[in-house]
């Protein structure tokens, strides 16, 4: 069950003009569930992405970076779950490059205005057939799907779709951004999360949008990690559409940071409900690291103490061990990190300073923010005045149990 995670309702997803969507049932690893997404793009939309820096990259990250580098404007995304399509050779890239041709013939476009994307098993191959039976179901129905129903086409592991959704009103008219994501386990993203897909009915040059993307998969994907690993198919695109008459070409226009901030806003919500719902998490953690000497840093230490397999069974057990959050402070690699300034707190209780433990600190106190289902790590190194965030999750016996039988 996810942590304080509600399920989105259909309600408060706007559909954003520009964007129609279709799903369908193929079946490419079990029966009965959606797992093809299509995507369609109105004429004109701008579209940017960012992709996995995993060296066994998927084939069809390889196809989206070959296509969006090429200058081809975006006007469809297809996406399967169940099959990575990743660790597959020669045959993975033509079965990714087969895919756009069968929905660019379908939506009459060109392949190279297609961008394909995979999630699920490693090192197997796309079951063709299924996927362009799938492919044609989901163009059959393009319109009629909400942004909820493509929540659900590209989950994996995930308990619950992810979405969301806002209106901002910019120059008097209103804007609309939505976005849905998925990912609960091989989440440490190096750019983004597992797969995450924002759309707008702003209008955003292609240069603006492209620096907008990273900025916010910086500020959201980039600061979440479940269990450390990088996937090989790590995506986050987005597609501005400018179907609601507002048109964004700088960062200076005066409106912008209304929109940037709504934008990554709507990323940040995805990237969270990830951590959320990561494999077995019983807890959500908020590690805050201050006073650093580079945002860097602060992230360098941070993941220190989320990727420790010590502290998140600490945290699921809600046994304050809290020297294990010391130790990986500690072997952090902070080049010249003199412990006697650093503060470390849980919530509002301080649990050590000055080299040790704090002297008004009690193991009662710690216990009672452990046992909470929401807790956030303050670390102070007072060695200047950078910062940075990163969200994660406990490790739980279910972790093990849902990736031992993963494939069965």
């Amino acid at each position: 069950m996810a942590v304080n995670l509600p399920v989105p309702e259909l309600h408060q997803l706007h559909a954003v003009s520009g964007v129609t969507l279709g799903v369908a049932s193929a079946g490419i690893r079990k029966g009965g569930r959606k797992d093809i997404l299509v995507v369609a793009l109105a004429e004109g939309t701008r579209v940017a992405g960012v992709f996995t820096q995993n060296a066994f990259c998927a084939a069809p990250v390889q196809v989206c970076r070959s296509h969006l580098s090429a200058a081809s404007e975006i006007r469809a995304w297809v996406v399967n779950t169940g099959c990575a399509n990743a660790g597959t050779g020669e045959r993975g890239l033509a079965d990714a490059q087969e895919t756009t041709r069968m929905l660019a013939e379908l939506l009459r476009l060109q392949p190279e205005q297609v961008l394909p994307f995979s999630t699920g098993v490693i090192l197997e191959h796309l079951p063709m057939e299924k996927l362009r039976l799938g492919i044609d179901q989901a163009c059959g129905v393009l319109g009629e799907a909400s942004w909820l129903d493509a929540a659900q086409a590209i989950m994996t592991t995930d308990t619950q779709p992810k979405a969301a959704s806002t209106k901002v009103m910019v120059s008097g008219r209103p804007v609309t951004i939505t976005g849905i994501s998925k990912g609960a386990g091989m989440i440490r993203p190096n750019m983004a999360t597992m797969l995450g897909y924002v759309a707008t009915d702003a209008g955003v040059s292609q240069a603006l949008l492209h620096d907008l993307v990273r900025e916010a998969a910086d500020e959201s994907f980039n600061a979440i990690t479940v269990d450390g690993d990088t996937s090989t198919n790590d995506s986050f695109v987005a597609a501005a559409t400018g179907a609601s008459g507002v048109m964004f070409s700088s960062a200076g226009d005066p409106q912008w940071p209304l929109f940037r901030d709504a934008f990554i806003g709507v990323c940040r919500q995805l990237a969270q409900a990830i951590v959320r719902d990561g494999e077995g998490a019983t807890k959500f953690i908020t590690i805050r690291v201050n006073d650093a000497a580079s945002r860097d840093e602060a992230r360098q230490v941070g993941y220190a103490i989320a990727h420790s397999p010590l502290v998140k069974t600490a945290f699921f057990a809600s046994d304050p061990n809290l020297g294990r959050i010391l130790a990986a402070i500690g072997y952090s690699g902070v080049p010249g990190c003199d412990v006697n300034k650093i503060r470390v707190a849980l919530d509002d209780v301080l649990v050590a300073e000055s080299g040790g433990r704090a002297k008004g600190y009690s193991e009662a106190d710690g216990q009672r923010v452990m046992q909470q289902s929401e807790i956030t790590v303050t670390v102070s190194l007072g060695r200047g005045g950078a910062q940075a965030v990163v969200y994660t999750c406990d490790l739980s016996h279910e972790y093990v149990s849902i990736n031992a039988d993963y494939r069965s």
